[in-house]
């Protein structure tokens, strides 16, 4: 973990993240009383990108707000938390917005309203050039599929890692799919994208308190436990692996492996998505004596 930074490039959504907690989660129909809201800077692409830059990546973001009151404060956000927000712009009309529920048990229930995210639609030149300089680049699914598509084509015939988060799950071209290098999924997408993950070179399965599982294309498998806590809250949790994995992939899976997993770990303890991730002092002092 000591090697030279790497760059990464983030591809991906940034919301305000309207977050109400409450003993237990409403069932259709029925209303219940919270126990506390707050605003949080949060979206899988502005998660993923602090996680990086908080386990010592260079990150930079490529995404898009709006010109409301949430834009100011989220491109704010990533640029306190060590983030390059140049490729970050600004469009018309209202940020990602997500409706977040947290019960007791610190499970969630998660509604994104696009918004400015819908909207990133094409990549400048600027974008292209910084894709092609980085080491890897870093995407999801919470913008138009077709600019992750040629976001991935670029990188790819650049010679630039392409991970690929796929989440939220959606039918994916396999344009997309030959292009990725890693792909990080949890239970769910891995068995919604089973056939696709055959493919691929790299794949990590997250699986929450109990730890997660890298496989490479010819069978071989890692396996790290989870990682105690006291669960408050598990959103962000998977953004954070994501981008703590990228941030350390330079120094092989077993060990990227490990860090994630403990980055994610410590994720949980707090509430919020982007206030919860912890950096590189806080997750190398938490990794395990044997990890």
């Amino acid at each position: 973990m000591d090697r030279v930074a790497p760059t990464v490039v983030v591809l991906g959504s940034v919301n305000m993240d309207l977050v109400t907690t409450t003993d237990r989660r409403p069932a259709p129909g029925e209303t219940v009383l919270g126990t506390g809201f707050a605003t949080v800077p949060g979206g899988k692409g502005a998660n993923q990108a602090i996680a990086a830059a908080r386990s010592g990546a260079r990150a930079r973001f490529i995404g898009a707000v709006g010109e409301d009151a949430f834009g100011a404060t989220l491109r704010g956000g990533l640029g306190e938390a060590g983030v390059d927000t140049a490729l970050l712009r600004t469009v018309g009309g209202p940020s990602g917005v997500a409706t977040i529920v947290v019960d007791g048990a610190g499970e969630n229930s998660i509604i994104v309203v696009a918004g400015a995210n819908g909207r990133l639609t094409e990549l400048s030149p600027a974008d292209l050039a910084a894709i092609a300089a980085a080491d890897v680049l870093l995407c999801q699914l919470e913008i138009p599929v077709a600019t992750v598509v040629a976001a991935a084509r670029h990188a790819r015939a650049a010679g630039t890692v392409v991970v690929l988060n796929p989440s939220p799950v959606r039918p994916l071209p396999a344009e997309l799919w030959a292009r990725v290098d890693v792909a990080v999924v949890n239970a769910l997408e891995a068995e919604y994208y089973a056939a696709e993950l055959a493919g691929v070179a790299h794949s990590v399965r997250t699986r929450g308190g109990e730890g997660a599982v890298y496989r490479a294309a010819d069978g071989h498998e890692i396996a790290v436990a989870g990682h105690p806590v006291d669960v408050v809250d598990t959103t962000g949790a998977g953004d954070t692996f994501a981008g703590a994995l990228v941030a350390t992939w330079h120094g092989g899976p077993a060990a990227a492996m490990t860090w994630a997993n403990t980055a994610a770990a410590l994720a949980t303890t707090r509430l919020g998505a982007s206030s919860s991730i912890p950096d590189r002092a806080q997750i190398a002092a938490a990794i395990p004596e044997d990890g």
